[in-house]
């Protein structure tokens, strides 16, 4: 049965078979999305993914063994914080912030987390949280990435010659305007280029190397500092709908192994 953590009684989460019960945190973030989207497309994208897995799940496993953690709404986002607005953590006080929850449902009694990357830049600190926990408190965390962005039917909703797309473009607008289009005002919005990384193969997507990059490096034609990927005036909630139920159908299986992975 899947639930929400933060609407249990204390005397219903005594009750909850903590062995077995995976519980999905799902990691925001709250930094810039472009002219267009909002600073918490991140978190908003998050909430849904977490509805469109709760229904989809359901109709595969009525009885699918999952508690729903509320969604932390500030992340690691160093790369984002020079443009306003963007909030970040060190990277030091979000392994704690995180290493701290986990080890209060260690303590409980919880057995199986499972962590819903919503911000690409939460990643590389899950990843080191993940063998620390299970180290230390015996708790198995796994990490799941929200966005199925490289499923050809989520690139076949990327407009012709947005060849781009990346943080803040058409994608993740499109994913917002399908939980909300007021909240995205496209009459403002620009593309961004890479144009530090445009002549040579040192960013990973389009190359053999992979470099730290900060927003600044995405421009918009002009040379302006817009920190976003790609051209989001293409964006729509329909391409936004097929995005998200394409990403939760390809988190399924995952969620599966994790429901039936042996633990010590």
């Amino acid at each position: 049965m899947i639930r929400n953590y933060r609407d249990l009684t204390r005397l219903e989460m005594e009750e909850i078979d903590k062995r077995e019960t995976i519980v999905l945190i799902p990691l925001g973030a709250l930094e810039q999305h472009g002219n267009q989207a909002p600073l918490g497309t991140d978190d908003i994208i998050a909430e849904a993914m977490v509805n469109y897995l709760k229904e989809e799940l359901e109709a595969v496993c009525p009885d699918f063994p999952m508690l729903i953690f509320p969604v932390i709404p500030v992340g690691l986002s160093t790369e984002h914080k020079n443009f306003c607005g963007s909030v970040t953590f060190r990277p030091e006080t979000y392994y704690h912030i995180l290493y701290d929850i986990c080890s209060s449902l260690s303590h409980h009694g919880f057995k199986k987390v499972a962590f819903l990357i919503c911000h690409g830049g939460n990643a590389p600190m899950v990843q080191i949280l993940s063998r620390e926990v299970r180290s230390d408190l015996g708790l198995y965390a796994f990490y799941l990435s929200s966005g199925a962005f490289s499923h050809p039917d989520v690139k076949a909703t990327i407009s012709p010659g947005n060849i781009w797309d990346f943080h803040g473009g058409e994608m993740e607008t499109s994913m917002v305007m399908a939980v909300d289009p007021s909240l995205v005002k496209l009459s403002t919005a620009q593309p961004g280029i890479p144009s530090a990384f445009t002549d040579t193969r040192s960013l990973k997507p389009y190359g053999s190397a992979s470099i730290s990059w900060m927003s600044e490096d995405w421009k918009t034609p002009d040379g302006k500092p817009i920190g976003i990927g790609g051209d989001p005036s293409g964006a729509t909630a329909e391409k936004g709908d097929i995005i998200l139920r394409t990403s939760v159908k390809e988190l399924v299986p995952g969620l599966l192994d994790i429901r039936d992975f042996p633990i010590e």
